[in-house]
């Protein structure tokens, strides 16, 4: 196993041409329906089967959010309480034992279906936003089940 390169500056160690990011997971249980209001119901049954059905189905989510940036002194990205804070107040608070037809906006009244993607793209800005100087949302990850995931990333072309 090789090692770091490293050089001791005055108030610690600095590892030399290494990315590094770090992810941290949180779970939570929420409710989700797919159905487009202007569809008849028997449309909506067609097309989205069980999935239409009210008042919709729960899944235990998985968001993981991966961040990366300079590896301090101390040998942190960012200081998890802050990340953990983050995900409490834009994930865990708003989305847990929650039905997101109703509390995600883009999803409300049948606009976009509260899909995994969707749910993704929603959380993205709210959470790059809340980082420190420095620490870039690099990829945010829902997962409705082992089979089932939808990355985003901050669109770069």
């Amino acid at each position: 196993m090789g090692h770091l390169p490293v050089v001791h500056g005055g108030t610690g160690y600095r590892f030399l041409n290494v990315a590094v990011s770090l992810t941290r997971v949180v779970r939570f249980f929420a409710t989700h329906r797919y159905y487009v209001p202007s569809w008849t119901p028997e449309k909506n049954r067609e097309v989205f089967g069980a999935l239409g059905d009210p008042p919709g189905h729960g899944h235990d989510y998985q968001c993981g959010v991966t961040v990366r940036g300079p590896l301090g002194p101390e040998g942190l990205i960012v200081d998890l309480r802050l990340l953990d804070g983050i995900l409490q107040q834009e994930v865990l608070d708003p989305l847990h034992q929650q039905h997101l037809n109703e509390v995600i906006p883009a999803c409300a009244d049948g606009k976009m279906l509260p899909t995994c993607e969707a749910l993704a793209a929603h959380l993205f800005p709210r959470i790059q936003a809340r980082l420190p100087g420095g620490v870039v949302l690099e990829r945010l990850r829902i997962s409705e089940d082992a089979t089932l995931y939808a990355d985003c990333t901050e669109h770069t072309g």
